[in-house]
């Protein structure tokens, strides 16, 4: 839908729908709605909750803590950074050392370097364009991403999608923990485990995310900083280790197989933001253009996670397919960290330079807690009413349980969790694109109902299509260690990942049909 004026966004094209009626606790029409009145009386009525609440209130008036949560910003009550953030936030969300196990991956599979080079370019790049397109809709809605799922899912649909959201930040927390583990045991000479180090992250990480939007956008902008410094260094050390001319192990229909399953890869780490970009976009203004937010994202994470992830795959190469003695003996004894360690010479700046990096992973965490707290609340009235910080805190606890558990596993758990969670996000982005781009492309939205399922979409298409693209399209394209799909199956007995392409054809043509009927049955 083509940008509108802040004004109609405001009256919520008030003459092409009715407004909801909704239940106002005081303040300006639209400042407070049903779902802060309801949350608020259930803090009212349960005393823990309403200490919770308060200890929320004095930690932002002591500390500037966010105290918002999931409730709507109306256009004067935007505090919006400059614009250029929407561009420097994914450089520190993505240019950090939690991004090279993603390219570990290609030589792994038996590519070349120049062959997982070119999948990671392409299959960055089109899950970038999830992303990017997926942002539009916080300036536009002042809503929080999966908040504006509710204009297609309905209030209960998008429920799942919390909760999908909540598992995909928190399966990239996973690897971030981990990736610092190694990293900080590897500094302590191996005296430290990589538990403690596990641990110190997420404390780290859960702290600077109780603080908010204002500060999470002041963090993200600088922190890349360092971090780019620190990857150029490793990639110089590394060079004369690398090469180029190392041929692929696999040709034929296994080459074909390696290649489209690391371009899956590549494509779901860079489509899996889609479902929390408008978090940190919907402070900014309805009039802001949305093909200004769009290439400012997709150039912003194209080329920080391209970056990182080809500097991946150059160690995989040196450490695996040259197999550099020193290098293969790190990465085999010690995991990444002890190959970084090994790399960075002599031991002196190594370790200072490990210490900073794992720094650099903090902006991807502290994003993850700060956006997973936002979806818990989004569940119902009573996850409202418990605050963010909570929740964050929470997410926090199970990731670092979940890191310790799989230490020993990363480049299996990269592998898994990555190419699962691009099937979710190609279906999600398809169906809020069809919705705005198609359903919505002259009637707009009803800002003012964005909590009242009796006017939200009934979402049963929504749910539908993403069950369809998942299962139809998905699991039988899908090429994973524990299961390999029919149709992947076709290229080799360990499959070609083409679950991507299969669950976008299938969301695509199950969307628009179901929702055309949805529509005609409920008016909604």
């Amino acid at each position: 839908m083509a940008d509108k004026h802040s004004s109609d966004l405001e009256r919520g094209f008030e003459d092409k729908q009715a407004i909801s009626d909704v239940t106002y606790t005081g303040g300006r029409q639209g400042s407070v709605d049903f779902e802060v009145s309801r949350a608020r009386e259930i803090q009212n009525g349960f005393t823990p909750l309403r200490v919770l609440r308060e200890g929320e209130e004095w930690l932002d008036a002591k500390l500037g803590v966010e105290t918002q949560g999931i409730d709507r910003i109306p256009d004067d009550e935007k505090r919006p950074p400059a614009i250029i953030n929407t561009f420097f936030i994914w450089w520190s969300l993505n240019l950090h050392v939690g991004t090279l196990p993603i390219g570990f991956l290609g030589p792994e599979f038996g590519l070349s370097l120049n062959q997982s080079a070119a999948a990671i370019v392409v299959g960055t790049f089109l899950g970038a364009m999830c992303t990017a397109y997926t942002g539009t809709l916080g300036p536009k809605l002042g809503l929080r991403q999966i908040a504006c799922s509710r204009y297609s899912f309905g209030f209960y649909g998008a429920k799942l999608c919390s909760l999908l959201n909540v598992l995909v930040g928190g399966g990239f927390a996973v690897v971030n923990i981990v990736v610092c583990g190694q990293i900080l045991s590897a500094v302590s000479d191996y005296t430290m485990t990589i538990s403690v180090g596990c641990v110190i992250v997420a404390v780290i990480s859960y702290v600077i995310s109780v603080l908010g939007f204002t500060i999470i956008h002041t963090y993200e902008k600088y922190s890349w900083i360092a971090a780019f410094i620190l990857l150029c260094v490793l990639l110089g050390q590394a060079g004369p280790h690398v090469s180029g001319s190392v041929p692929a192990q696999e040709s034929g229909l296994a080459l074909a197989g390696s290649f489209l399953s690391f371009l899956a890869i590549s494509f779901s780490s860079a489509a899996g933001w889609c479902s929390i970009a408008a978090d940190y976009y919907c402070n900014y203004p309805a009039t802001t253009k949305s093909r200004t937010v769009f290439g400012l994202t997709l150039w912003g994470l194209t080329i920080p996670a391209t970056f990182v992830t080809v500097i991946g795959a150059c160690l995989s190469n040196a450490a695996l397919s040259v197999a550099y003695p020193p290098y293969n003996d790190a990465y085999t004894h010690h995991g990444l960290g002890g190959l970084i360690r090994e790399v960075y010479h002599p031991i002196g700046w190594s370790k200072f330079s490990l210490v900073l990096l794992t720094f650099s992973v903090m902006g991807n965490n502290i994003a993850i807690n700060y956006s997973a707290g936002l979806s818990l609340q989004l569940l119902g009235h009573w996850f409202h009413a418990v605050p963010r910080f909570v929740w964050s805190f929470l997410v926090a606890l199970v990731v670092a349980i979940l890191a310790i558990a799989g230490k020993d596993h990363l480049s299996t758990i990269v592998s898994n969790f990555v190419s699962l969670l691009g099937y979710w996000a190609i279906s999600f982005t398809l169906i809020l694109l069809i919705e705005d781009k198609w359903f919505r492309r002259t009637e707009g939205y009803v800002l003012t109902v964005w909590n009242d399922p009796r006017k939200l979409p009934w979402g049963v298409a929504a749910v539908t299509s993403l069950l369809t693209g998942y299962l139809a399209g998905g699991v039988t394209g899908m090429a994973q260690t524990w299961y390999v799909g029919p149709i992947a199956r076709k290229f080799s007995a360990f499959g070609g990942d083409v679950g991507i392409y299969l669950s976008a054809v299938f969301t695509i043509i199950s969307y628009l049909p179901l929702r055309t009927l949805e529509k005609r049955m409920t008016g909604r």
